[in-house]
Formats: structure tokens, C-alpha cells, sequence
């Protein structure tokens, strides 16, 4: 997975980059995704400085899809108590509503190939201690991060925490058709 970002971002999109690049072991830094032999890429752009979108594309074919990040916080600003091991595999938990609608299911498979590790993947580390969370709540979707506690199985959130709004998928990458275009989005110039 290429994890990069248009110019313009701020220290905290910087950090949740790198968070990012913490949580996943299959990522990688580097600006061209075919030279690197990546398939799936996040791309962070930002607008009028303040604004910040996601995108959450495969590589050659598709499909994509474009977010406005809001609420952002990153490890450094949560300072939660949990702790996991560097390169671990996640666990990945959805939302029952992801496969009760057509454009949530893509979402879905889309989040499963880039979040999830690879298992035989050179930085990652055979070991399941925590769990990614997708929830869909008033039309968005919140992404947490909790540490799984060995003693008794509970969770503790470590973070990183945003919530990620949809705005359109499209067919191709970054761009082409749009099978679905979220009726509830407002850009945040309105």
C-alpha cells in the first residue's frame, strides 16, 4: 500500500501518515505506486490548507474512493495507555450495516485489502494484537484502533481515531464513472 500525500498538508496529517505507516507493515513511503510495486495507495490531499480528503484507490483498474477527513487525532495527541506490537496483523471489525448496502459492501472489500497485512509480508509479524474498527455512524464511517489485553480479552484504545466522510466512488482510478455519490455530503465550503 503507497501511503502519500499532495503538498500543502499540515504537522497533523504528516503524523497520521506516519501513523499509518506505523500501524501497516505492507506500506510504503515513495511517490510512484507502479515503480514500487504497489497495488493499493491512500493519497492525502489537502484543500485551502484546512481541508483534508482521502483516497482510497487499487492501483491499475479500481475501484476508488474519495473522503473528507474529519476529527483527526493522532498517537501522539490521543496518549492512551495501549500499546502493540510494531508490524503485527490487525484484526479487522465492520459494522453489520457495510453488508446491508451495495456502496458500504465495496467499501468494505476496499478497506479489507488495504488495511489488512499480509501474511507473509517481510516487516510483518505473525502475532494478532488489535483490532481496527470501521463503524458507520450519521452517515460516516469512524475508524478506531484498540489494543486487544491478553488477560482478558478487552480492548483499549490506542489510536489513531478519524472518521472518514464519503463523497463519491468511482469506477477507475481517481477518477472515471461514479456508481454512487453520497447524498448526504456537504463540502465544508457550504
Amino acid at each position: 500500500v503507497l501511503i502519500f500525500s499532495s503538498r500543502g498538508i499540515n504537522f497533523r496529517t504528516r503524523h497520521l501518515m506516519q501513523d499509518l505507516r506505523t500501524l501497516m507493515p505492507h506500506s510504503k513511503a515513495d511517490r510512484v505506486c507502479e515503480m514500487k510495486n504497489c497495488n493499493k495507495c491512500i493519497f492525502f490531499e489537502a484543500k485551502k490548507k484546512q481541508d483534508l480528503y482521502m483516497w482510497l484507490s487499487n492501483s491499475p483498474q479500481g475501484p476508488s474512493a474519495e473522503f473528507l477527513v474529519q476529527n483527526v487525532h493522532t498517537l501522539a495527541e490521543l496518549k492512551m495507555t495501549g500499546n502493540c506490537l510494531r508490524g503485527s496483523w490487525p484484526l479487522l471489525s465492520f459494522d453489520p450495516i457495510f453488508d446491508k448496502e451495495p456502496h458500504y459492501a465495496l467499501l468494505k472489500e476496499l478497506f479489507i485489502q488495504i488495511f489488512r497485512a499480509l501474511q507473509y509480508h517481510p516487516k510483518s509479524q505473525p502475532f494478532v494484537d488489535h483490532v481496527f474498527t470501521f463503524t458507520i455512524t450519521d452517515e460516516r464511517i469512524w475508524f478506531r484502533n484498540y489494543q486487544i489485553i491478553e488477560q482478558d480479552a478487552s480492548l483499549v484504545e490506542i489510536g489513531p481515531r478519524f472518521v472518514l466522510n464519503l463523497i463519491k466512488l468511482f469506477q477507475g482510478i481517481f477518477g472515471g464513472p461514479t456508481p454512487y455519490e453520497n447524498p448526504h455530503y456537504q463540502s465544508p465550503n457550504m
